[in-house]
């Protein structure tokens, strides 16, 4: 018994007063519905959303609107209700079982942020996915967050069973003797090293399992690779797509509702070429809001599903709603 069908029936039953409500709840309810994941059904395919934990970007400045007076940016944080002091990201990952094909789209942090994210093998298997059922892992673009649960604390990879697919673009950047940050607003050299670093260990260790993708090109049946390049020179949203329904996963192109998806323009300092990215993000929003197409979101509020929608001249994130929690 799934746990809407339970609360359905027990609130009929128990209006005809056949019994005792608290001990249904008790016995059914807390010991076997609890979970901490997020599913629904997208043509054919059954996705699964669970969490990696969440990171605490602070100060909010330069981490987002770098070039935006203070007074304005703090203005529109208390206009809607938002911390000061912090942008609190989700870590949200993507689970598609297509067929006999268990796909995940990005990786989370693996033990790279401490005791707050991390959570992601914990969390699979709370869903009822074990680590040897992944045969696919698609990974948006290489930063630390998205790619660093390939491989544990002692390099070892934990998805042994997966093809992995990365932009060939993707690929090329990190992999060059010296990646280009010259369009970046990223100051913290220490932060760049590591970064390199983590896509570099990452990649290597994966390397027999490594499949290079090009920009529109269709995997597994249910996925295409668009190009959305400037949080990174190969970053892609991913188009999930199942007979006539879709989603769009956006992998980096937004970090937080209010100060990127509302103010596009501002931007985020993390990306590697600042001004491509607020083309990208602009353009893929644009479309979004246009088609009302469904959207994954990594790093916005769990569960990360929503559509995006113009607001006069602006454009607004619409959570999708969800009855029950998870």
């Amino acid at each position: 018994m799934n746990r809407r069908t339970a609360i359905r029936n027990t609130a009929l039953l128990a209006m005809l007063g056949f019994m005792d409500v608290k001990n249904i709840f008790a016995e059914e309810m807390w010991t076997k519905e609890i979970r901490g994941f997020h599913s629904f059904q997208l043509g054919e395919l059954e996705i699964t959303v669970v969490t990696d934990g969440h990171i605490a970007m602070k100060p909010v400045q330069p981490n987002f609107a770098p070039d935006i007076s203070p007074s304005i940016v703090n203005k529109v944080l208390e206009d809607n209700f938002a911390s000061a002091s912090e942008v609190d990201l989700g870590i949200n990952i993507m689970i598609i079982k297509s067929g006999m094909r268990t796909i995940m789209i990005d990786t989370g942090c693996g033990s790279n942020f401490g005791n707050d994210s991390g959570w992601l093998l914990e969390n699979l298997k709370g869903a009822g996915i074990g680590v040897a059922q992944i045969t696919d892992i698609v990974i948006s673009h290489a930063h630390p967050d998205h790619i660093s649960g390939l491989t544990d604390k002692n390099g070892h990879i934990v998805f042994a069973n997966a093809t992995v697919y990365l932009s060939r673009i993707e690929h090329d950047f990190w992999m060059s003797t010296a990646p280009d940050f010259s369009k970046s607003k990223i100051k913290d050299e220490g932060l760049k090293k590591m970064v390199v670093e983590v896509a570099r260990k990452n990649i290597l260790a994966l390397k027999p399992q490594l499949h290079l993708l090009e920009d529109g090109e269709e995997i597994l049946d249910c996925i295409k690779i668009e190009l959305a390049p400037g949080h990174t020179p190969g970053h892609f949203v991913s188009r999930v797509f199942s007979g006539q329904e879709q989603l769009f996963h956006l992998g980096d192109l937004v970090h937080s509702a209010i100060l990127v998806i509302e103010h596009p323009e501002w931007g985020f300092d993390g990306d590697t070429d600042f001004n491509l990215a607020v083309k990208s993000r602009i353009k893929v929003l644009t479309a979004l809001a246009q088609s009302r197409a469904k959207v994954f979101s990594y790093h916005l509020p769990w569960p990360g599903v929503g559509h995006v929608r113009k607001n006069g001249k602006r454009f607004q994130w619409i959570q999708e709603p969800s009855a029950l929690p998870d």
